[in-house]
């Protein structure tokens, strides 16, 4: 197999393409891009190099596929034996050849359980065993996990129930949660481990050919377990949260996969979960075998600010104080890099627990310190203030100037009040969930977002003390922050108006998406039918009865199986964006960057701008970099490739100084990590190109680039 591979490779730049002849000894690792990010040390390299500085510029597109649908295309392909596996905006699995585009097969769940599956699918899972041969496919699609045959796009039905699971067994609960999942897991042997979207709270590993639980790792202690103490009594029995959406990365070598976990909810209101609350916004490293936990790191304590672990954390090899060190880098979306020795779990360099401000929210207990890195340093600012107001117009100077008197900003951890702040770093970082890329000398790349928000509270009593109705205040809680109070919605946030629902929709559809998840919007197994109809009164008119009060039984005390936290006597007002009268961020630029970390120094190697907008270029304004979704991929060709930013638009960057040496146009943003592989001796670099992020246009395209073809 190896001397036929090395012929084609060799053929190829002897058949007319204009290709050089070194590439004829192209190594054979990384020719396939088989692992969600490129590995499971989720890296986002390559060692291939036949696209390199010296010939970038020359790249074009060798061909584009339209998936057909439309939406947030967050897929990093798959490509394994020459054929591309991608899970299309609304989660249809597709291969296609890799060197044509030519579609393969299509497969669809519609055909298996009717109803759609939600969006937002990162990427696939393909698993090969060891004596090659047998391999499956792994896609989420609503409550399901299903394995597909990588070679006809057929379920193996001898795979769990005719060919899936429900995503809600295996958690140690009475009855079957709603369990979603956007980002795929990750293998170990025979094991597939995975997180997900909802659900009481846990980590599991299930088998590849059964589906059949194996282990599971309780995020919420239980009772003898370690962290128990960290919340009140018997909080597993109610509490919620925590379940890693951002996927996992594995040590395959040694058996250890790195957990990075969401915060407990509610998320801006903590007074019925005091504690420090482990395993939320944690880095835990588990036994891949046996769940067995062997060392943690909690990066939030009592999260209030919603900072769950954004991306799966980054292994790579660093020279520290002499010594060749195995790390571990966990992005944060405040610009802060937590590093770890991998197997001890020791930091590389200290981290202080430092003072942040406390609440004056009836009873909150805000924990009095977080811990901050002495390295590396921030890769974005950790506060906002008059310096930092924007000079991209005079309007834009003065009403920023204005809104940070008003509504000042207070660090990285300002507490949750029911006065407005800026939250500056925002809600959506820092970094994302499209992760951090790392090659082989110790380099560490990721993009970063510099935008404003804005985060105030609301009482759930109305000014005269009287409660506010059921349903109203669990809407506060559980709609509000993507709806807003005013049921208004927030376009640019993805999140639609709710205002005359009921004639858009039929009460028993709005009823079934709030059970299952659709788009942006999670599933809800957590509310009750009791909760669920109030909510839907509220939403679509419908009057409370006479003189109803909140059922203090209810919203105090769930019954174990619901994992119910109880309604908070505060609402968070929203997820709102800070714009000026432009549109664009308001804060002076950067409002996104590329950064390259030495992390066997900690120093920061260089930062540069990522992206533009072209109506401030015309002004003479320098790049100002936009608001970024989607993560870099970095090669031994001495490049870094990352769509990312809201122009539409693919680049190359130079990975020694980032200077931007090749850009392209996309035919929508490609929110989404590249992929690069190599095909018959040629090398292709791919991504997929959905846009619907910060406001811009939505399609479903792969768009893929080599080097041109000489005529035969």
């Amino acid at each position: 197999m190896r001397g036929l591979l090395l012929l084609l490779v060799f053929a190829s730049s002897h058949t007319g393409t204009n290709l050089h002849a070194a590439d004829a000894t192209e190594p054979l690792a990384g020719v396939d891009w088989s692992a969600y990010l490129g590995s499971k040390a989720r890296n986002l390299y390559s060692p291939l190099r036949q696209i390199r500085r010296s010939n970038v510029t020359q790249l074009t597109v060798a061909w584009t596929y339209d998936t057909g649908d439309k939406g947030e295309y967050q897929a990093n392909n798959l490509i394994v034996n020459g054929v591309l596996y991608t899970p299309s905006p609304t989660r249809k699995v597709i291969a296609l050849d890799a060197a044509s585009g030519r579609e393969l097969w299509k497969w669809d769940a519609t055909k298996e359980r009717p109803g759609g599956g939600g969006g937002r699918q990162r990427g696939l899972v393909f698993w090969e065993n060891e004596a090659g041969g047998e391999q499956r496919l792994f896609s989420a699609v609503g409550n399901y996990l299903y394995a597909i045959d990588p070679k006809s796009g057929e379920l193996i039905r001898s795979f769990g129930q005719k060919g899936s699971i429900h995503l809600g067994t295996g958690l140690d609960v009475e009855g079957t949660p709603s369990v979603g999942l956007n980002t795929p897991g990750v293998t170990y042997k025979d094991l597939l481990i995975l997180g997900g979207l909802g659900g009481p709270g846990a980590v599991r590993a299930f088998d590849v050919r059964t589906g059949l639980p194996r282990w599971i790792f309780h995020l919420i202690p239980r009772p003898g377990e370690l962290g128990y103490d960290t919340w009140p009594a018997e909080a597993y029995k109610t509490a919620t949260g925590l379940m890693p959406w951002s996927g996992q990365s594995l040590d395959e070598a040694r058996g250890i996969v790195y957990i990075p976990t969401k915060t407990a909810e509610p998320d801006f209101y903590g007074g019925n979960r005091h504690g420090m609350n482990l395993f939320a916004n944690c880095l835990v490293a588990l036994d891949a075998a046996s769940g067995k936990r062997l060392w943690h790191y909690q990066i939030v304590h009592h999260d209030l600010l919603d900072k769950d672990l954004p991306c799966p954390p980054v292994l790579l090899t660093v020279t520290h104080h002499g010594q060749k060190i195995d790390a571990v880098a966990q992005g944060t979306k405040h610009g802060l890099v937590f590093v770890f020795n991998r197997v001890t779990g020791e930091p590389l360099w200290p981290i202080e627990e430092r003072a942040v401000p406390q609440s004056d929210l009836r009873g909150e207990q805000a924990w009095p310190t977080q811990p901050f890195p002495t390295k590396p340093p921030p890769l974005m600012r950790q506060g906002y203030g008059e310096a930092d107001i924007s000079n991209v117009s005079e309007q834009a100077r003065t009403n920023t100037l204005d809104r940070i008197r008003v509504s000042p900003n207070f660090g990285p951890f300002p507490a949750p009040s029911l006065r407005e702040t800026v939250m500056f770093p925002g809600f959506d970082g820092g970094m994302e969930w499209g992760g951090g890329a790392a090659d082989p000398d110790g380099i560490y790349y990721v993009n970063v977002n510099e935008m404003p928000w804005l985060m105030q509270m609301v009482e759930t009593v109305r000014a005269d003390g009287t409660p506010v109705p059921n349903g109203e205040k669990d809407y506060m809680g559980f709609c509000a922050p993507c709806h807003g109070l005013d049921r208004k919605g927030n376009p640019l946030g993805g999140f639609p108006s709710l205002i005359d629902i009921a004639t858009r929709k039929p009460r028993d559809q709005i009823a079934l998406i709030t059970r299952q998840g659709a788009g942006r919007m999670p599933a809800f197994h957590q509310l009750s039918d009791t909760q669920r109809n109030a909510i839907l009164d509220y939403v679509v008119g419908v009057a409370p009865p006479s003189g109803s009060r909140p059922d203090e039984a209810t919203t105090r005390t769930r019954p174990a199986a619901a994992h119910v936290s109880a309604s908070p006597p505060y609402a968070f007002s929203g997820f709102r964006r800070w714009l000026d009268a432009e549109g664009y961020p308001a804060i002076k630029p950067p409002w996104g960057t590329l950064n390259a970390v030495d992390m066997n120094t900690g120093e920061i190697k260089w930062k540069v701008p990522l992206g533009e907008y072209a109506k401030l270029k015309a002004r003479g304004i320098p790049p100002t970099g936009t608001e970024n979704y989607g993560g870099p991929m970095v090669t031994a060709g001495g490049l870094i490739f990352i769509g990312a930013s809201a122009d539409e638009t693919f680049r190359a960057f130079d990975k020694a100084t980032g200077a931007v040496l090749w850009q392209a146009p996309l035919p929508f943003g490609g929110n989404a990590s590249p992929s690069t592989y190599m095909v018959n001796g040629r090398q292709f670099v791919v991504i997929s190109a959905g846009g619907g992020k910060s406001g811009r246009p939505a399609g479903g395209s792969i768009v893929a680039f080599a080097l041109p073809q000489s005529p035969k």
